[in-house]
């Protein structure tokens, strides 16, 4: 059993909220199939950052804020294979709503599109890829995300599915709970706890300002 105690908690959306693992990667090799580039080198780049960061990084002689337009707007029509995560909806409903938030790599289009579709309570904030400059692994999502929720970053616990996201929060100062659901275990080895689903959480309060989070 590994104990946090924390003022907030920030969740990545993708992976962790919602599993959309199968849409996300679909439409990538869609868009990639559609502009002559090979789907393989765009999938193993995709997952946890920023649409327009990867576009611009395979394909630099593209518009990338119009192709992010299109492929979110596909992404979101998308349910094929899209899912709530198991214990998800309960986790965030166990957390007292000012004490949480969401920081995705997706557009706000794309989260709110996600957050309704499965009924997932709404986040008093939500850190999207229209709100940052620099996206994950950058620690900036995660800083603005303990900004707007008025909490020191030190205070704040994430739980992230992916390696670059992982970085982004180490970036911030925040500790780490990593669920082994789009990447293998092994892969998040530099988050603080790993774990194969989310029921492996639970959250209280310590009788004062902060929480306790226990995973076993």
């Amino acid at each position: 059993m590994t104990t946090f105690r924390c003022a907030a908690i920030l969740f990545d959306l993708d992976g962790v909220l919602v599993d959309s693992t199968r849409s996300v990667e679909r439409q990538w090799r869609i868009w990639a199939r559609e502009q002559g580039i090979s789907g393989d080198k765009v999938a193993t780049v995709a997952h946890g950052v920023r649409a327009v960061e990867v576009i611009r990084a395979v394909a630099p002689h593209l518009d990338a804020e119009a192709e992010v337009r299109k492929l979110e707007s596909r992404e979101a029509d998308d349910h094929d294979g899209v899912a709530v995560m198991p214990g998800a909806a309960e986790l965030v409903r166990a957390v007292p709503a000012d004490r949480w938030g969401v920081v995705t790599s997706g557009t706000r289009h794309l989260a709110s599109e996600r957050l309704r579709f499965f009924g997932i309570p709404a986040p008093r904030i939500m850190i999207t890829a229209d709100d940052v400059t620099e996206g994950k692994p950058h620690p900036a999502p995660y800083l603005k995300g303990a900004e707007l929720l008025g909490v020191k970053p030190e205070e704040c616990l994430v739980i992230e599915d992916a390696p670059a996201g992982i970085q982004s929060a180490h970036g911030a100062g925040m500790k780490v709970i990593a669920l082994a659901s789009t990447y293998a275990a092994s892969a998040l080895s530099e988050a603080d706890v790993v774990i194969p689903k989310l029921q492996r959480i639970r959250v209280s309060l310590d009788g004062g300002r902060m929480l306790e989070v226990r995973v076993g």
